[in-house]
């Protein structure tokens, strides 16, 4: 015990020693400056001291079920300090037993994460929330609306859309400042806020536009319709009154486009694009009022079932390609690159992904589309290794959460790699933080099993725009995160792109991953994340994506 005592006092961790009565023994300096309680004020007592009532019995319970059972717990947990202050900490207990295997101390080790929890609600707040009006932004928008068209295709009662704009918010801008719009967009957030129903919600697009989305409203289309245009006109009304913008009261208009929804298939972005479309119908009708989307207008529908015809044959007759664009290291010395599918369709030429994956993936033709892009890179990989150039060089691959939540997708890789003889740690599996949200406990499971039975590269990609939840990337068997180019494309100009890049270059630091940039585009952009201490870069800077030929063919910045 004296032994294990020393160590205690020697580290920057607080450090708790009891009997196995759970009474205190021992403290250490950091145990004192975390909690503000003195040596002489714990010894003697138990943990409860510190307990915040954040937490039930159940699970002090199941903490000691735990230690009873495998010697030993660890998690996040809420303690209050001596001031009262409730913080959270990540705590270690260890069960200290004698030679006949009885428990006679326990020995507690924790950190005080207070910083680390404020980094990730700022990362979460920034990644999903409209920093002048509190609404949700598009991301959130869009996770919303994924979860409603769900709902609404279950229970098969329609939702709806509605697209909002200021009339003529541009003039007043112009005429009066940014501050005074400010105030005026601030004070819209709140009334469509207070227009709508608790399960409803209010999101801000950006500028003057904003979106309402209402759920759960009649089966019947014909009611539905009537619910919709009595909460459109609630908005008008509400909208309409004067907003006091300083010293003087001002008038105006809006205008909404809305559009109802019961399939579970239909697009996000075909959604907003109707209702948008809606909206201006609104304006063109002299504005301060509500229009319906025209069925005339959805040629998007007959546009769908085409391009889902056309994938299909594009599987079948081998359309596919890999392009691949650079990435590289701080000194710009080429690391590898991510492979890019693209469609060279027979009448449309080279169509991009951004156009046709939303719809593999809800038709689950991901599964044989991501399976041709695993093999095509093993392939590849396979190929350099015989090229001086380009042998050791990585390539990273997107996983649709379709197929990373396949069952046969951990056999799938192996496969890949089996039959092309590439080595696994030249693959890089580039994984979404959506593919968290769902069974974040099959997630680790399966992200282990990739990177320790088969040895290839995990990066978390888009990495500050989804989950990010602390607790859960300490599990995760990360070798990279991938810093999205929605925060590098203004790093430089906008404060709320440059905080969420320090946390989460700080974060990858704290963590020991690798921290890749993307969508770098220009010189300033690439200083500002040298300057932030990023490791790794990737966009149009360094490199456009090209064929899979002409990047062997070309020079590495190294070679």
């Amino acid at each position: 015990m004296m032994r294990v005592a020393a160590i205690a006092f020697e580290t920057q961790e607080g450090m708790v020693v009891t009997d196995a009565q759970s009474r205190i023994l021992r403290v250490n300096e950091a145990f004192t400056r975390v909690t503000g309680y003195s040596a002489e004020e714990a010894v003697g007592k138990t943990p409860a001291l510190l307990k915040s009532g954040r937490h039930d019995d159940s699970f002090y319970q199941d903490m000691w079920n735990t230690l009873q059972a495998q010697g030993r717990w660890q998690g996040e947990i809420w303690n209050r300090r001596k001031s009262g202050e409730i913080y959270p900490e990540w705590l270690s207990i260890s069960a200290v037993q004698d030679s006949e295997g009885r428990t006679t101390h326990f020995v507690s080790s924790f950190l005080d994460i207070t910083q680390r929890k404020e980094a990730e609600e700022q990362i979460q707040f920034l990644a999903y929330y409209d920093p002048l009006t509190h609404l949700p932004n598009r991301r959130l928008l869009n996770e919303r609306l994924r979860k409603v068209l769900a709902s609404s295709g279950r229970h098969q009662r329609y939702g709806a859309l509605l697209f909002i704009d200021i009339d003529n918010f541009k003039t007043l801008n112009d005429t009066m400042g940014h501050a005074i719009g400010d105030s005026l967009l601030i004070q819209v957030a709140q009334r469509l806020r207070l227009s709508v129903r608790a399960g409803d919600s209010v999101a801000r697009l950006g500028g003057d536009e904003f979106v309402v989305l209402l759920e759960d409203l009649s089966p019947n289309i014909h009611e539905a319709i009537a619910q919709i245009r009595q909460a459109a006109q609630h908005m008008l009304e509400m909208l309409g009154e004067p907003y006091a913008l300083g010293e003087i009261s001002h008038h105006c208009t809006a205008s909404i486009g809305a559009v109802p929804f019961r399939d579970a298939g239909e697009s996000i972005e075909g959604l907003l694009k109707s209702a948008d479309m809606a909206m201006y119908k609104a304006k063109e009708s002299g504005k301060n009022a509500m229009r319906f989307f025209d069925p005339a207008m959805q040629t998007e529908i007959e546009q769908r079932a085409a391009l889902e015809r056309d994938l299909r044959q594009a599987l079948l007759l081998g359309e596919f390609t890999l392009y691949l664009q650079p990435q590289v290291d701080r000194h710009g010395r080429r690391l590898g690159a991510e492979a890019l599918i693209r469609w060279q369709h027979p009448q449309r030429g080279l169509i991009l992904p951004g156009e046709f994956i939303s719809l593999a993936e809800d038709t689950r033709l991901i599964l044989p589309i991501g399976q041709w892009v695993l093999s095509e890179a093993c392939r590849l990989l396979a190929a350099w290794r015989h090229d001086p150039a380009l042998a050791g060089q990585s390539l990273a691959v997107n996983v649709s959460a379709v197929q990373f939540r396949d069952s046969a997708f951990l056999d799938n890789v192996a496969q890949a790699l089996a039959e092309s003889g590439a080595s696994p740690e030249l693959l890089k599996l580039e994984i979404t933080e959506s593919v968290l949200l769902e069974n974040t406990g099959e997630a680790i499971t399966r992200m282990r099993a990739l990177k320790d039975e088969l040895g290839v590269g995990l990066s978390l990609d888009d990495f500050g725009t989804g989950y990010s939840s602390l607790s859960y990337l300490k599990q995760l068997p990360l070798d990279q995160v991938k810093l999205d180019r929605s925060f590098v494309r203004d790093i430089d100009s906008n404060p709320n792109d440059a905080a969420i890049a320090d946390a989460v270059i700080a974060l990858g630091r704290a963590f020991k991953l690798t921290v890749i940039a993307e969508g770098v585009e220009n010189e300033h952009q690439r200083d500002a994340l040298l300057a932030r201490g990023c490791d790794a870069f990737q966009g149009y800077f360094f490199g456009r994506p090209v064929s899979s030929d002409a990047f062997a063919a070309s020079k590495a910045p190294d070679a």
